[in-house]
């Protein structure tokens, strides 16, 4: 069974908005959760455990600290809250830690923006269309900061669909966000456009996003073996939207 476990006490959150950054296609959701993680120095939150998560330990450069692989980051300023995590959460994991973080979501009265991208091959100079789904009253939110609809049938799969199902059995508001993404490489523009488009106008905060512009040759080498081992996990372990033309 999962849990959550609270590090930081004393933090008072009002209906915040939570940001999920599992490791998937254009590692996109993890480029931008770390991105804001980084970019409003988020304090750790709480750590995750759960069966089928590695049960290692992280460090980071320049500190002594030992972390857990799955964390919760908080910047109660902003009401925000950010899912960061260093591995895959396994298939067999999914549906645990899928009710575990929806549970503790609705006792925190928290929406979560989940995020995945959408294999594409893109032109150089093409920027990565975003488009959104959601649960519960959340498509308000969609249709109100001019989210795109989706325009062909897809399914989200691995952890982030296992979270927005699970979100959808509980009729609770949460916001899915779909973005074309480099199906091989790091794609720090797809994550952009997430955070510009998508978390910034939901989450009603500013993010200065120059870093992941300016240094996007640098932060897809320093991802690249990341990306690779991502590859290598199954499909149901990567975090994806995918069409599903091929049923039809």
């Amino acid at each position: 069974m999962a849990t959550v476990n609270v590090h930081a006490e004393g933090v008072t959150l009002d209906e915040p908005v939570m940001v999920e950054g599992l490791p998937g296609i254009g590692l996109v959701g993890k480029l931008a959760t770390d991105h804001l993680v980084e970019t409003f120095d988020m304090t750790y939150y709480a750590s995750l455990e759960c069966e089928g998560i590695p049960p290692l330990s992280v460090y980071q450069e320049d500190s002594r600290d030992v972390l857990a692989p799955v964390r919760l980051y908080v910047d109660e300023e902003r009401d925000l809250l950010a899912l960061q995590s260093d591995v895959p959460v396994s298939a067999s994991a999914a549906s645990d830690f899928a009710s575990c973080v929806t549970e503790w979501l609705a006792e925190h009265d928290a929406t979560p923006i989940y995020m995945s991208g959408l294999p594409e091959e893109k032109q150089a100079d093409q920027i990565p269309e975003l488009t959104g789904v959601a649960t519960g009253t959340a498509g308000a939110l969609l249709d109100e900061h001019d989210v795109g609809v989706p325009s062909e049938r897809g399914a989200v799969s691995g952890p982030t669909g296992a979270l927005l199902s699970e979100a959808n059995k509980r009729e609770l508001d949460a916001v899915g966000l779909v973005v074309q993404s480099d199906p091989q490489f790091p794609d720090p523009e797809a994550a952009r456009i997430l955070i510009e488009h998508g978390i910034g106008p939901i989450a009603g905060i500013d993010v200065d996003t120059n870093d992941l512009v300016e240094h996007a040759e640098e932060i897809t080498e320093q991802k690249q073996q990341f990306a690779q081992r991502m590859q290598e996990a199954e499909d149901d372990e990567s975090s994806q939207a995918k069409p599903l033309r091929m049923f039809q």
